[in-house]
């Protein structure tokens, strides 16, 4: 298994500004790069103080001048807001510039908040169509001239300029969660990336389930990648409450969420303040209690005997999701503590020599 980081800025008042939030973002990177994770992801949101990443592109690009080694994913690129050719051109040139590290994920989009503003109202779950649409258009795009002609868009032969290092393409990554995302991003030849949210890890068994029955439908494909994006937070042994502060925090993050995903309210300026904790009386999954056993957090020991089984299912990516309400320093220490324990736990020990 390897693992990577999922990142954004995260701004919960005007206290920290917005290049403080990006300069944390770029350290939390390069720790991750120095610690052998494999990827970092970086999403797509508008509006949003609490998810800032109006588009992921250029912040890659500058983490691609400051790295060398790490992957650097757009994960994700939400399709209804986007051109075939932008999406093509724009991850063609990521790749160039980070000399062959691109990994583009895509989705369909969420919050009915940004369709509202970017798409005339266009009920959000209506974008599997796009998606659908978008990733052959794309790659045709990568392999040469291509004219479309689709439910959706339409255009005469065009291609991407540039074109991608990576032959054939960059990886392509799908967010799926209904069987039939999973299907169609296996039989596409798309990776798999899962989010259980706050459900436990019955919830991570059932999305593998779904996975290997899309795997087992399309034989002659070779087998994908699956990923598994999930708040984490490490905790040192000696720190017996060192949980509860993350899952809080958690719960803060979670409550926020549903208050954008509920889309009832106005924000002010970008920011809305979380949905109140009487709200969710009779939801336990959104407890502190229940966060500590469905978020990845606790002590390394406990985080690796977890990985351990996500390991057995199938998984080959885990992606630390770091956005959690917290402070940077806390955010830090715990991505140290996971590259310090956890990592070299999961890294192939050398073969002995014989004498």
């Amino acid at each position: 298994m390897r693992f990577s980081l999922f990142v954004h800025m995260e701004r919960w008042d005007e206290s920290v500004s917005h290049q403080e939030c990006f300069e944390n973002l770029t350290e939390l990177a390069l720790i991750a790069e120095a610690g052998g994770f494999s990827t970092v992801w970086i999403g797509e949101h508008h509006s949003m103080e609490y998810t800032i990443s109006p588009s992921p592109m250029p912040q890659l690009a500058y983490l691609a001048a400051k790295t060398s080694k790490i992957r650097l994913g757009a994960g994700t690129i939400i399709a209804p807001f986007w051109n075939p050719l932008r999406v093509a051109g724009e991850c063609a040139l990521l790749d160039v510039i980070s000399n062959g590290r691109a990994e583009v994920g895509l989705a369909r989009g969420a919050y009915q908040f940004e369709f509202d503003r970017l798409m005339g109202g266009m009920p959000a779950v209506d974008g599997g169509k796009h998606l659908r649409e978008l990733v052959p258009a794309v790659r045709a795009l990568w392999e040469g001239d291509y004219a479309h002609d689709g439910e959706v868009w339409q255009f005469p032969t065009s291609t991407s300029v540039p074109k991608p290092i990576q032959k054939p393409t960059p990886p392509m990554w799908i967010a799926a969660r209904d069987i039939s995302s999973h299907e169609f991003a296996v039989a596409n030849g798309c990776n798999v990336m899962v989010t259980p949210l706050m459900k436990g890890d019955e919830e991570v068994e059932d999305l593998a389930r779904k996975f290997d029955s899309a795997v087992e439908s399309n034989p002659g494909v070779p087998r994908p990648d699956l990923m598994v994006l999930r708040h984490t937070h490490v905790h040192p042994e000696d720190e017996p409450d060192g949980w509860r502060r993350p899952a809080e925090g958690i719960n803060k993050f979670y409550r926020t969420f549903d208050a954008w995903f509920g889309n009832k309210s106005t924000p002010t300026n970008g920011f809305l303040e979380p949905s109140p904790e009487e709200k969710f009386a009779e939801r336990p999954e959104f407890t502190p209690e229940s966060l500590h056993k469905t978020a990845m957090i606790g002590t390394p020991e406990e985080i690796i005997e977890r990985l351990r089984k996500y390991e057995a299912l199938g998984v080959t990516e885990f992606s630390v999701w770091s956005d959690n309400t917290l402070t940077h320093e806390e955010k830090k220490r715990s991505l140290e503590l996971f590259i310090q324990h956890v990592v070299p736990a999961f890294q192939e020990q050398p073969a002995a020599v014989s004498r």
